[in-house]
């Protein structure tokens, strides 16, 4: 699955999660329950902005993260 980075302008945090493409965050609160994260003093109707990121993809162990955006076979060239 890929990972995305939120940004909350009203707290100005940044949260790092992992969902399907298809799915759509839009508010603190929402990212807050899916990052089980606690909204603390922000309202959880702010609005939160996806981050263009590197493009990251959650393999089954947390620990593997496999990057997609330096090139196309995510290293400084194919072949390389």
């Amino acid at each position: 699955m890929p990972t995305y980075d939120y940004h909350c302008p009203a707290n100005d945090r940044v949260v790092t999660v992992f969902h399907a493409m298809s799915q759509r965050l839009a508010t603190w609160g929402e990212l807050c329950d899916l990052a089980s994260l606690d909204v603390g003093l922000t309202p959880r109707e702010s609005p939160v902005q996806k981050q263009i990121g590197a493009g990251m993809v959650m393999t089954r162990r947390p620990d593997q993260l496999l990057g997609f955006g330096a090139g196309c076979c995510g290293t400084n060239g194919c072949g390389d």
